[in-house]
């Protein structure tokens, strides 16, 4: 008989209001960071959450260096996506289609989902796993 494994998440997806908590250096946020890159784990960024985070490259220092690093991916929107956003919102009554490219790629990739607000991405999917920040 063969074992069972358990997959454990190698990734977490970062939203809007994780990278302004990183960026205004929040604690808690640096030690979830940090406890994240003790574990091997890597980060995943939709490329719209970056738009909705990014005001000023020569004040945002620290958001700069931490997306340039090798441990974050940050996630185009294409086509597909797109439309899989749309649905999303459709379906959910809801507009905000970034939010709902952090929803569907969090289940895509499987990854547990760092917010500062986790009613909207509740209402998208009520069962994602959600890291309130």
């Amino acid at each position: 008989m063969g074992r069972t494994r358990t997959r454990i998440a190698t990734g977490i997806m970062l939203d809007a209001g994780a990278l302004i908590a990183l960026d205004r250096g929040d604690r808690r946020m640096i030690a979830l960071l940090r406890r994240a890159l003790a574990q091997g784990r890597t980060f995943r960024v939709p490329a719209g959450v970056v738009a909705q985070a990014w005001r000023d490259g020569r004040g945002q220092v620290t958001l700069a260096r931490f997306l340039r690093s090798h441990e974050v991916e940050v996630i185009p929107l294409d086509e597909q996506l797109a439309r899989s956003c749309g649905e999303l919102c459709g379906a959910a009554n809801a507009s905000d289609i970034i939010d709902a490219s952090v929803v569907i790629l969090a289940r895509q990739k499987r990854d547990p989902i760092v917010t500062s607000d986790p009613n909207d991405l509740r209402r998208l999917d009520p069962a994602a796993q959600i890291i309130t920040v």
